[in-house]
């Protein structure tokens, strides 16, 4: 490497944080470690750690995610840059935060990180430095996309029931839907095809929603946005 200027002014860390985002089914939930070293040791935190001088932000916060869960993720979009001056007792910190979907898998704590454990998202304990400040931001800007981008999809199985996606969006929105009303929307944006459902089953009515699949239709929800339609109402 090139010997570069050496500048007078103190240069800040830079770290990255993760906030994963993970769906059972039932309940939205966020990924978090138990931190194995002073500062708060013993303390829940996001996923994260100091950039090395040789690697992107991006490098960085998938190295940090794998290394202290064991999690390894394609896609992590940066979300917002953390820079309070006092947000970390070591030294000056600066961190860009991610945040990831991704459908339930098991994980487990590695490097410095005693634990790794999802948690439902209504039952978070306090967390370490300023990430129940980033939690609740990263929560937001959820909320936001999802009435513009079908981001739930990357939280559901390929084929998934209607009854699944209700409560997906119910976790994400902290609202209740009304079912015939949300399955009503749902149809009417375009972008799901219905499997095929066995016909036994399918002339109970009762049951009927429980059974019939849907899958996501991409190449639909681009054409939808191509025409200008691209805000999702609930």
């Amino acid at each position: 490497m090139t010997q570069g200027y050496t500048y007078k002014y103190p240069h800040p860390a830079l770290t990255c944080d993760c906030v994963v985002f993970g769906f059972d089914g039932k309940e939205l939930k966020i990924l978090l470690i138990e931190r194995g070293n002073e500062p708060c040791k013993g303390c829940w935190a996001f996923p994260g750690g100091f950039m090395n001088i040789d690697e992107t932000v991006e490098q960085c916060a998938k190295r940090e995610l794998e290394e202290e869960t064991g999690l390894k993720l394609d896609i992590l979009e940066q979300f917002h840059t953390f820079s309070d001056v006092d947000r970390d007792p070591r030294e000056r910190v600066v961190t860009v935060a991610f945040f990831g979907l991704v459908k339930q898998a098991e994980v487990k704590g590695g490097d410095d990180a005693a634990k790794a454990q999802w948690f439902p998202i209504k039952d978070i304990p306090r967390l370490a430095f300023d990430h129940d400040y980033i939690l609740r931001l990263a929560l937001r800007t959820l909320k936001e996309r999802i009435h513009f981008e079908p981001i739930g999809f990357e939280l559901m199985d390929e084929e998934f029931s209607m009854p699944e996606l209700q409560r997906l969006y119910e976790a994400i929105l902290d609202i209740k839907f009304d079912r015939r009303n949300f399955e009503k929307k749902m149809l009417q944006l375009g972008i799901l095809d219905q499997m095929e459902t066995n016909k036994i089953t399918a002339k109970y009515s009762d049951s009927r929603s429980k059974r019939r699949k849907f899958r996501f239709n991409r190449e639909k929800y681009n054409e939808m946005k191509e025409r200008g339609i691209y805000r999702i109402e609930f």
